[in-house]
């Protein structure tokens, strides 16, 4: 799909009127092209059926206006055929009315989950694609819980405004239907002290209504906004730490942390008290005054027609179609003040999804933009080059300086050193480290398999884990047996088709052998692991890599690990410092040999 140019990322919670226009501008330059999609036909033929739809709903309230009228002239005439006919004419009206509400409903439904499926796809591929997930965490901006706002924000975004336009453009049609029905039956009426009359005077007095109730309604509700996206941060704060307490449960079990976890989410909690508390005082405002508003809409215009129905100059049914008419319009012009608090939700939940989509392309022009990167590139030798590189944190501060190493097809290759540049110099191979500068030339057209110290294991089938990132009919029964058999694991091969929770389920050792039994499994040209085995006692580490050997006679490994002893098991070692200069031991000169098959 086509996605626009970014722009600037949103103000805080209750801007000013022209950033919160520039909001909502920039949330349709991102979603609207929806409706340019590949699918373009077909949701175009929903939006057309849904504006049918919706002018069929407005003249069936017009249709029951004019009947309204004619019932009560059947009644104030006591004639039973007038009434009994108009007893058919409403069952027809209704029958009608629940055909197209259906209709209507469905179709609206439809075009909600289709529009949020198409942003959700196109957000989810921005964050998902270049490891922008995980380099997001590291850029500056307001884009806390992209998950919640592609899951969530971009539901509430989607639907709100789909109902938001429903509302509105059917609230326009009925306006102008029942000014003109105001306008034909209310008559005029004189200006008390006068000889003056104003005609149609039911239609200004409903614009009067209506433009004072929406200026109050909109200064009572004023602090809705801020109160509105201020609650769904604070919520959103308290499902994240309850998520990552889930996700960490074992640990913090085995370390007693519950007292501390249920502090946190009790402060976290009273943060989400404290912005409901004061959303409710918001809410109290605009609540009472809509009460005291509508509960006044029904009676108002009837004390306003009644002189003249006294006078003779109006029939009941006029007079109650006029009363009718007079709170459909009202309602049509209250519009804004009726949907206030649903504008406040759909306001923040677009602002927020807006800020994630601005913070995704900010932070790939800023990384494109920069001189200073580190550039990962391919190449068509078989080696990786490591050319003059300097390693930064985020905040800029250095890591490692000048390194330089080339390694070749086969060559295993062991680095040690201090843990925070050895991290982030397997981060950098792997691309996920643009801090610093230099680059690091890649051999293409070879896979290349990184393994952390906690590989991830999808919930689902061990089948699936094991396969991962491919799907699970991706390789043979056969060959999943023999990459758990290397692996050291074979004992759960019998469990290869019972899903469970693997994170939880095995040990950080049991884990880790799945992830290498991945390796054994894709069989890569390239493989780059970062403390990897350091669960492993040292005899079961020195088994594994000698069968990595094995299996992988001409792949090249590149081994992270504190661990002694490894030596061996490489051809050289890499003891890397932070600032400090980096040593080279090549194992000819270290007394290592080559460990065999």
């Amino acid at each position: 799909m086509d996605w626009p140019e970014r722009m600037s990322t949103p103000a805080p919670p209750l801007p000013p009127p022209t950033t919160r226009f520039r909001t909502v501008t920039r949330f349709f330059r991102i979603a609207l092209p929806y409706w340019r999609s590949e699918r373009r036909s077909r949701i175009w033929g929903a939006t057309l059926l849904l504006l049918l739809l919706t002018g069929a709903q407005v003249a069936l309230v017009l249709w029951t206006n004019y009947w309204n009228r004619g019932f009560f002239d059947a009644l104030e005439a006591r004639s039973l055929d007038a009434l009994l006919r108009q007893v058919l004419i409403f069952g027809l009206i209704l029958i009608l009315t629940m055909v197209v509400t259906a209709l209507h409903m469905q179709v609206k439904r439809w075009l909600q989950l289709d529009w949020r499926r198409w942003l959700t796809e196109g957000l989810l591929g921005e964050w998902m694609s270049g490891a922008r997930h995980y380099r997001l965490q590291f850029a500056l901006g307001e884009h806390d819980n992209p998950d919640q706002r592609i899951a969530e924000d971009i539901r509430i975004a989607t639907e709100s405004a789909v109902s938001l336009a429903h509302s509105l453009t059917y609230s326009l049609l009925i306006g102008f239907g029942f000014i003109d029905i105001l306008l034909r039956v209310s008559g005029s009426a004189p200006i008390p002290g006068s000889e003056v009359s104003v005609p149609g005077y039911m239609v200004v007095l409903a614009f009067v209504y209506a433009g004072a109730g929406s200026l109050l309604g909109f200064t009572l509700g004023r602090p809705l906004v801020s109160t509105t996206n201020r609650l769904q941060s604070l919520e959103a704060n308290l499902r994240f730490s309850l998520a990552r307490a889930r996700e960490h449960s074992e640990s913090i079990a085995l370390m007693r942390g519950e007292g501390l976890e249920r502090r946190t989410a009790a402060r976290l909690f009273q943060d989400v008290s404290r912005g409901w508390n004061r959303q409710t005082l918001a809410y109290l405002g605009i609540v009472s005054f809509s009460t005291a508003y509508g509960n006044l809409l029904p009676v108002f215009p009837v004390l306003i027609a009644a002189p003249q129905f006294i006078a003779g100059a109006m029939t009941l049914g006029v007079l109650m179609q006029a009363a009718q008419a007079f709170q459909q319009l009202t309602s049509a012009l209250s519009w804004p003040v009726d949907h206030l608090g649903e504008l406040a939700y759909w306001g923040a939940s677009a602002g927020r999804v807006v800020t994630l989509h601005d913070d995704l392309g900010q932070m790939e022009r800023a990384v494109a933009e920069e001189a200073d990167q580190i550039r990962v590139a391919p190449q068509p030798k078989a080696e990786l080059d490591i050319c003059h590189l300097h390693l930064a944190t985020p905040a800029g501060a250095t890591l490692l300086a000048d390194f330089n190493l080339r390694v070749r097809r086969g060559e295993r290759v062991l680095i040690t050193g201090d843990a925070s540049v050895t991290l982030s110099l397997f981060k950098a191979v792997a691309g996920l480290w643009p801090w610093g500068r230099g680059e690091i030339r890649l051999p293409d057209g070879q896979e290349i398999v990184f393994l952390p110290q906690q590989p991830f294991l999808p919930a689902g089938s061990l089948r699936a884990a094991l396969c991962y990132p491919h799907g699970a009919d991706h390789y043979a029964s056969a060959a999943l047996h023999r990459a758990l058999e290397c692996a050291g694991i074979a004992w759960i091969a019998p469990r290869l088709d019972e899903a469970d929770d693997w994170s939880r389920v095995l040990p950080l050792r049991g884990q880790q052998r799945l992830g290498l039994a991945r390796v054994f499994l894709q069989q890569p040209g390239w493989v780059l692991l970062d403390e990897a085995t350091n669960a492993f006692d040292p005899r079961g580490e020195g088994c594994v890599l000698e069968m990595l050997h094995h299996e992988l006679p001409n792949a090249a490994v590149l081994t992270i690990s504190q661990h002694a002893g490894l030596e061996r098991y490489h051809d050289r070692r890499i003891e890397v410092h932070r600032v400090e200069e980096t040593r080279a031991h090549p194992a000819a000169d270290a007394g290592l040999g080559k460990t065999g098959g």
